[in-house]
Order: structure tokens, then C-alpha cells, then sequence
């Protein structure tokens, strides 16, 4: 994506946070763009002073790229459950950072170690349980490809640490695209 995309996609989902924030109606997006209409999976993650005040995304998507950031924007905002009795407020808008993650395919993958870290993210699922970390999270935590494995199984999906290791889990890698700006600046 060139910077004029990027910066696209960061104003609409300025836009629809600031909506949900403010009971204002969802902003209407469209794009002539093919890199804005690609369906593909993206998340939305948004910090106040650094601190993770929602982070809410999916893996793929049968709609555009610039309708899916607008979903995921405003579920970020209101929906992560790890915030729901701490919501984001008006107030704070102007101290929010947002965050865009544009994500590659999933692809499975039979050696979890292989793992780029800092590069790929990864999705493990077993059964009804899953958990993912964006690749950015490897560089934020300083993790090593073993304790983002296990990090990962015992913190997001609810698995022993070690779960990744068993061929009954399935570990996906993928890669994203990330880019942000401070919400004031959009």
C-alpha cells in the first residue's frame, strides 16, 4: 500500500471511532482503489498513552478491505471484552493512537519454530479454542519463538503453554502490514 491508502484507511477508522465514541452514525466508505476494496483480513488496535485500550480484528473477509477497517475500528472501540468495564470516552480520543494491521493469508504451518519473529504472526487453534498475536507483538514483548508460542496457547487461546508442540493444534503463520498515527494527526 502506497501512503496515500495508508492514510485513507487511518481517517476512516478515525472517523468510525470518533462515531461510536460520540453516538454519531458510522461514516459511509467506498473506494475506487483495488488495494482498499482487497478482501482480506485486517486488525485494529487502539492505545492511550501506550497502554492497549482495544484490539479487535478477523482473518479474512468477503467485503472490502476500507468496509472491513470501519468494523473492526468500531469493535475495537466498543467491543473488546478486556474493556468493556473500562471504556474509551470521549476525553481520551485525543490521546489515542490507532494502530492498522492489514494481514496476509493464513498458512498452516507443520513447524512453529519456522517462525519469523517480528515478521509472522501467528493464530493457533484447537478445537473451539484459539488465541493470536499480531507479529508486532514479538518485537513489543522481546519474546523469543518459544515463549510467543506458549504465550500465545496459555494467555489467548487457553491451552497449556506447551500445546503448540502437539500435532493435535493447529499453528497458523501470517504477516501483516502495519502502520498507524497518533488520532490527532489524522
Amino acid at each position: 500500500m502506497n501512503e496515500s491508502q495508508k492514510q485513507a484507511l487511518l481517517k476512516v477508522a478515525r472517523d468510525a471511532v470518533e462515531a461510536v465514541i460520540t453516538a454519531k452514525p458510522l461514516p459511509k466508505v467506498e473506494a475506487d482503489e483495488a488495494e482498499l476494496n482487497a478482501n482480506c483480513g485486517c486488525f485494529v488496535t487502539l492505545k492511550n498513552h501506550e497502554q492497549l485500550r482495544g484490539c479487535i480484528g478477523q482473518f479474512t473477509s468477503d467485503r472490502p478491505l476500507i468496509e472491513l477497517i470501519v468494523e473492526m475500528a468500531e469493535s475495537s472501540a466498543t467491543r473488546d471484552p478486556r474493556f468493556l468495564a473500562d471504556p474509551i470516552t470521549a476525553d481520551e480520543l485525543g490521546d489515542l493512537d490507532i494502530e492498522i494491521s492489514v494481514l496476509s493469508p493464513l498458512k498452516k504451518t507443520s513447524d512453529p519454530l519456522s517462525l519469523r519473529l517480528g515478521v509472522d504472526g501467528i493464530y493457533i487453534k484447537r478445537g473451539p479454542l484459539s488465541g493470536c498475536f499480531l507479529p508486532q507483538v514479538a518485537t513489543e514483548t522481546g519474546w523469543d519463538a518459544e515463549q510467543f508460542l506458549s504465550y500465545c496457547c496459555s494467555h489467548k487461546a487457553g491451552l497449556s503453554p506447551d500445546a503448540w508442540n502437539d500435532p493435535a493444534t493447529e499453528v497458523y503463520l501470517f504477516t501483516a502490514e502495519v502502520f498507524g498515527a497518533a488520532f490527532k494527526d489524522i
